[in-house]
């Protein structure tokens, strides 16, 4: 048994070996996720070989991946709630023009289709699996199954017109022209647009991770990514 260290009056134990090995390689996964240095970066700075770092950054990866909730769970929290937004984001990923079921149309620019929920405050519940950038967000959500998870559990969510026709407990805006809307429509249009505005929040929460301003790594990876860095932020944000 290892003897305590005298330490301000308390009796303290001196960390072991192994756990002082341990924290460069999580300061080197932190690096990665949050400054999205690249392998060689960061093979240099810890002095370690460049399949070292990939090592080490995937298994971390996939171990807090496994700690990220699922829809059930971000559905089960969301009953909690008045209500949840849900919006979709494109992470820019490095693809050539013949990649085409990773371009959206939308965004003009190559990516990767995630799904975001949040609670009425904009903090991030949940993040989908990414989707080809050419994937619809209402595509997107009926392939998650989110619109009936919400239905099912009678939980209320505002949504854009990029949702349309999703049914359930998806809230939307009026749809038309400005002009053509009656002055009821225009005010129940601003209130959502106010209420949507929250979910940026959520989407800057997921932008500060630099990993995801350009992704470079093989688009089968990404849902990984996101997941694991969801597993991060959540229980920083509670």
């Amino acid at each position: 048994m290892r003897a305590p260290v005298a330490h301000g009056g308390a009796q303290t134990r001196r960390p072991s070996p192994r756990s002082r090995r341990r924290w460069p390689r999580r300061l080197l996964v932190l690096a990665h996720l949050r400054c999205g240095h690249t392998y060689a970066q960061l093979a240099a700075g810890f002095g370690v070989g460049i399949a070292t770092a990939y090592r080490y950054i995937a298994e971390a990866v996939e171990v807090l991946a496994a700690l990220a909730p699922d829809l059930a769970e971000a559905v089960k929290t969301a009953s909690t709630k008045a209500f949840v937004i849900l919006d979709g984001t494109l992470l820019p990923i490095d693809r050539i023009a013949a990649d085409r079921p990773f371009f959206s149309g939308k965004h003009k620019r190559h990516g990767m289709n995630v799904q975001v929920i949040t609670d009425p405050t904009g903090r991030l519940l949940w993040a989908s699996p990414a989707l080809p950038g050419a994937v619809h967000d209402i595509r997107a959500a009926r392939t998650h199954g989110i619109i009936d998870a919400l239905a099912e559990s009678g939980v209320e969510c505002w949504a854009d017109k990029g949702y349309r026709g999703a049914g359930g407990t998806i809230r939307l805006p009026y749809w038309g022209r400005w002009e053509t809307l009656s002055a009821g429509q225009q005010a129940v249009n601003r209130s959502h647009a106010k209420i949507r505005a929250l979910v940026e929040q959520a989407m800057a929460t997921l932008k500060n991770w630099r990993l995801l301003r350009k992704i470079r790594c093989s688009t089968t990876r990404i849902t990984h990514l996101v997941q694991a860095i969801l597993a991060l932020h959540l229980p920083c944000s509670r």
